[in-house]
């Protein structure tokens, strides 16, 4: 009983999604077939007028290519996971010149609402993606347009079928019944196949986006290697250092007070001593904050356990990574497993947290999640938003899940050779 329930509900989702898929597939060939049934009405022995309707025909190809092309990608996405990356080129900011013209990349205009209407039409015209779209719409009704057709058809013959008085057109319902159940949950798959092979960025545009996304990379770099370099000036001249110099200025102190004042010169040894050893304890923190020696000599394991250790949260980690990786792959994971449980107590209000550091294939995978509010998310300028940009420079991604009310799981895979 639970098959064929199963089975009827699978039927019946599958039919729904093919009729989608059908009617986004046909949208071109109907702006087709009116224009071909125009052409037939409005034919009265000159030519001219009759070529209106494949003109218009031709402009309604062109401005549904992306939106189809677009229902495409969604439907994919939504039902089989699988996300096309659009590959669209992305206008650059309109900029005002000294001389009061916009400049939009491409011309000079009089407004900005001049530039960016001539740099829409320039980058549509000029992007390859556009031809791409328009030969997906000219291919999508002839593959997975038409054999999503199957399951409707169907319904169509069955309707017909039972309709008609005749004993033999019954048979045709029948089939057509038939026909509409067992397509029904496989007519919409072929939108999958289809789509990754047509819609996808073609190798010029894909090393165009590799590029962006490198230039965007070494940004992200520069800009976070100048802030550490501030970060830790600051901290050398405002703790050590300041130290240091108050510890000069004690001992030159001392030097004058021994013949004098003995007792007042042991105090003042006392406290440079005190202070010789802060100052070493600042200097550690500083070297620990770069690069944690527990990092370097025993590995990132070891290191986000000891890390765990000194959590303010009760953490648990689990491993089964046995191999070394290399030193700037474990220094970003391991900096990365520190900001999260550092958000976790500070904001998530987390009391627990679970780590766990894994290898897939040539995969390292690091999840950690905690028991907090949640509500967390990936925004602009905020410390997950620099952490995904980090892991992006070794081609890592970040994913994060956390609802409302909690738990929040992040989720961070970094390609490494070396497993």
């Amino acid at each position: 009983m639970r098959q064929l329930v199963s089975w009827v509900a699978s039927a019946a989702v599958g039919f729904v999604r093919a009729c989608v898929v059908m009617v986004v597939s046909m949208l071109v060939p109907a702006v087709w077939a009116a224009a071909v049934g125009l052409w037939i009405w409005w034919w009265g022995g000159n030519p001219w007028p009759a070529i209106a309707p494949f003109i218009w025909a031709c402009i309604g190809t062109l401005a549904l290519s992306r939106p189809v092309c677009r229902m495409v990608r969604s439907v994919v996405a939504e039902w089989t996971g699988t996300v096309i990356p659009p590959g669209y080129r992305k206008a650059a900011p309109v900029v005002r010149m000294s001389t009061g013209y916009w400049w939009n990349g491409f011309s000079y205009e009089r407004t900005s609402r001049d530039a960016r209407r001539d740099q829409r039409m320039r980058l549509w015209w000029s992007d390859p993606a556009t031809w791409r779209d328009l030969r997906f719409a000219v291919i999508a009704p002839v593959t997975m347009g038409v054999i999503a057709a199957v399951p409707p058809a169907g319904v169509v013959a069955a309707v017909v079928g039972f309709g008609h008085p005749a004993a033999s057109m019954r048979l045709i319902g029948v089939l057509g019944v038939a026909v509409a159940i067992g397509a029904a949950p496989y007519a919409w798959r072929a939108v999958g196949p289809v789509a990754v092979r047509f819609l996808g960025p073609s190798p010029a545009m894909a090393l165009a986006d590799r590029v962006d996304e490198l230039t965007a990379q070494r940004a992200d770099t520069t800009v976070a290697q100048a802030a550490e370099i501030r970060r830790i000036e600051r901290d050398l001249h405002d703790g050590a250092q300041a130290r240091l110099v108050a510890l000069g200025m004690s001992l030159a102190t001392v030097e004058r007070l021994m013949q004098t004042d003995p007792d007042r010169a042991k105090a003042l040894l006392r406290e440079a001593r005190a202070g010789a050893a802060t100052s070493l304890t600042e200097l550690r923190d500083l070297v620990r904050g770069i690069s944690p020696p527990v990092l370097t000599e025993r590995g990132l394991v070891d290191a986000v356990r000891a890390l765990a250790l000194d959590s303010a949260l009760e953490a648990a980690v689990s491993a089964d990574l046995r191999l070394r990786l290399d030193p700037p792959i474990e220094s970003a994971l391991y900096f990365g497993v520190a900001e999260l449980l550092t958000n976790a107590a500070k904001h998530a209000r987390a009391t627990r947290a679970w780590i766990s550091i894994a290898g897939h294939g040539t995969d390292v995978v690091v999840e950690v999640e905690d028991d907090g509010e949640g509500g967390a998310g990936i925004r602009a300028g905020g410390g997950i938003d620099g952490l995904r940009r980090r892991l992006a420079v070794f081609d890592g991604t970040l994913e994060i899940t956390s609802p409302a009310g909690g738990p929040t799981r992040v989720r961070m895979v970094v390609p490494c050779e070396s497993l």
